[in-house]
């Protein structure tokens, strides 16, 4: 019955894992793996905040650069630092057996750490006074919705997170397209093609099947739209 048990339980890991797919030519697996660590969801949450600033700097407007300077370290050290931290020292206590986390079993832990401290991140920017502008709360408050969906979802799947993050920098958008009256359609534009490349890089490394790379957008954009309709 035990070794029934375990062999159960490698069959299912394996199945959580992505089906073999054709050899890619290795400069072209080179290039998606490069795109995969630059665009790597733990670093989007900054980057997307960095992007909101420098597109509509009107909504920044009388925030002295101390204060900014200091919102940006607080968002990076509990979107970025944390979690990275808590990886690194999680694969030497054998919670996880890799850093690439190549099945969605081994991804659980790292996920409700992340959980953890994205709400606190939406929490704190939340809490403050109606200075921080609307589109950075939303941007937080959407990236803990989008990772406890993501959690969940991973339960029964292994969800691209890449894409999930790529969705979410396309959701901010569309929001900033609803309450700026700047122009964002070439931002937007930008956005679906970065998704693309970063849905295509990971299509290229066979980290996961179709199915979870469009699901990954599907929620990114939609957990933003959702936050955005709860604050405004």
């Amino acid at each position: 019955m035990a070794v029934t048990n375990i062999r159960l339980r490698k069959m299912s890991e394996a199945q959580q894992q992505t089906l073999p797919t054709p050899a890619q030519p290795k400069p072209l697996r080179i290039l998606a793996e490069v795109i995969s660590f630059i665009c790597h969801p733990v670093f989007m949450p900054l980057v997307m905040a960095f992007v909101v600033y420098k597109i509509y700097p009107a909504g920044f407007t009388g925030i002295p650069n101390k204060t900014l300077g200091q919102w940006f370290l607080n968002i990076g050290y509990n979107t970025i630092f944390i979690p990275l931290f808590g990886i690194l020292i999680m694969k030497p206590l054998g919670f996880i057996g890799s850093y690439k986390m190549q099945t969605a079993r081994e991804r659980t832990i790292p996920l409700l750490l992340t959980m953890t401290f994205y709400f606190w991140v939406s929490h704190v920017f939340n809490s403050m006074p109606d200075h921080v502008p609307l589109a950075w709360k939303v941007l937080l408050l959407g990236n803990f919705w989008g990772i406890i969906l993501i959690f969940l979802v991973n339960i029964f799947t292994k969800i691209s997170m890449h894409t999930a993050a790529a969705g979410s920098m396309v959701g901010i958008i569309i929001v900033l397209m609803l309450c700026s009256p700047v122009n964002m359609l070439v931002p937007l534009f930008v956005s679906f093609v970065v998704a693309g490349i970063i849905g295509t890089a990971r299509m290229v490394l066979g980290a996961h099947q179709r199915g979870d790379i469009w699901l990954g957008y599907i929620i990114g954009i939609l957990v933003q739209l959702g936050a955005y309709i709860y604050m405004k």
